[in-house]
């Protein structure tokens, strides 16, 4: 799984964050990572150098096997609040995804294929 950050000029200490983003991506999608084929981060300060509530915002899509990109935003007080914020919900749309596709294939009612004799 190969995880993508980018931030706005705003967003200070993009090292240490980025490290921060991957353990906590890594950990939310763990579960599901074989199906994950990368994941991209956008976090941007939304009010600049002014101050402000939910000022920090995480956006995140996640790219899957066979499906359509899934996004997710989260805004919070803090990048770190915004982050696992976004992560949780972006683990919640992964795994319900997968579940539906999973009981979708369990469910099938077209007939098992013949075998010659």
């Amino acid at each position: 799984m190969q995880i993508q950050i980018n931030t706005d000029r705003h967003i200070e200490g993009r090292e240490i964050l980025s490290a921060h983003v991957r353990t906590v991506v890594e950990h939310a999608l763990s579960h599901e990572s074989g199906h994950v084929t990368r994941v991209e981060v956008h976090l941007t300060d939304e009010n600049g150098p002014k101050t402000g509530p939910n000022a920090m915002r995480c956006a995140m899509e996640a790219r899957l096997e066979h499906h359509q990109p899934l996004n997710v935003t989260f805004d919070a007080e803090s990048l770190h609040q915004a982050i696992a914020g976004a992560a949780d919900k972006l683990r919640h749309v992964v795994e319900h995804t997968l579940g539906r596709a999973r009981d979708e294939k369990r469910q099938r009612t077209d007939p098992a294929p013949v075998e010659p004799v």
